[in-house]
């Protein structure tokens, strides 16, 4: 109960209140999302987890500043983010968002400094305190002797470090990730979830979308989801602390 005493004194860095997001497929009528409403303070780890069309993504796509809602609002980290323009929304995403993927997403013909670098050239850096700060983000995800190797030269546990660094270089309100070991075996996936273990002691705000179990016990909250509702949002007693 102290927790959430503490969590009510500070505010929340996500809150989707009643949203609503709405596709149109022909004549058809598909609520992705309908009626969602969750707050997430700092520092929380929370997994969302739904069966395919539940509208997981489509709430990922929205908490991640990728999509507006057809109805309702999303304040994220004290910005209303319910109606922003492209424009805006891409400065939003910029500011608070740290993206991690299944697939890596990394820029194949350059080295991980260089691909670390990325957000820091659209956020205006000077080229040295862009190396002196992707270099610090690499060093954190423990690959500091790998700055000039390209992704074909790293694992699959290196590339998704790479792009975990990547995500965190400009200091992001929340570090959302997505189906991160999707494409990693089950002895480096742990090894990324060792990793967002870290990252979460040191204070970080971690979502993973993810349809696997396992992966889910290692956050401190489940959210599931279906048919574009809410079902369950639940502690998890026994964190596994990988």
């Amino acid at each position: 109960m102290e927790t959430n005493m503490e969590q009510r004194q500070v505010e929340p860095i996500i809150q989707l209140t009643d949203v609503r997001k709405i596709y149109k497929m022909g004549t058809q009528v598909v609520k992705a999302l309908d009626g969602a409403t969750i707050t997430i303070y700092p520092n929380e780890y929370v997994a969302i987890m739904g069966p395919s069309g539940s509208g997981k993504s489509t709430m990922m796509n929205i908490i991640g500043a990728l999509d507006i809602p057809t109805s309702g609002t999303y304040v994220l980290n004290g910005e209303d983010v319910s109606e922003m323009d492209d424009d805006e929304l891409a400065g939003a995403r910029n500011r608070q968002i740290g993206f991690v993927f299944q697939t890596f997403n990394l820029l194949p013909r350059v080295d991980c400094l260089a691909n670390v670098e990325l957000p820091l050239v659209y956020a205006g850096h000077s080229r040295s305190k862009r190396k002196e700060m992707a270099s610090k983000a690499l060093e954190n995800v423990g690959l500091g002797d790998r700055m000039d190797h390209k992704p074909n030269e790293l694992s699959g546990g290196q590339r998704q470090r790479v792009a975990v660094a990547r995500a965190l270089v400009n200091d992001p309100a929340i570090l959302l990730a997505d189906e991160p070991t999707g494409n990693l075996d089950s002895k480096t996936g742990i090894e990324i979830m060792h990793l967002f273990e870290s990252l979460h002691q040191a204070g970080n705000t971690i979502l993973v979308v993810t349809h696997e179990e396992d992966i889910a016990q290692h956050a401190r909250r489940i959210v599931r989801l279906r048919d574009g509702k809410i079902e369950t949002d639940e502690r998890v007693e026994n964190p596994t602390l990988a």
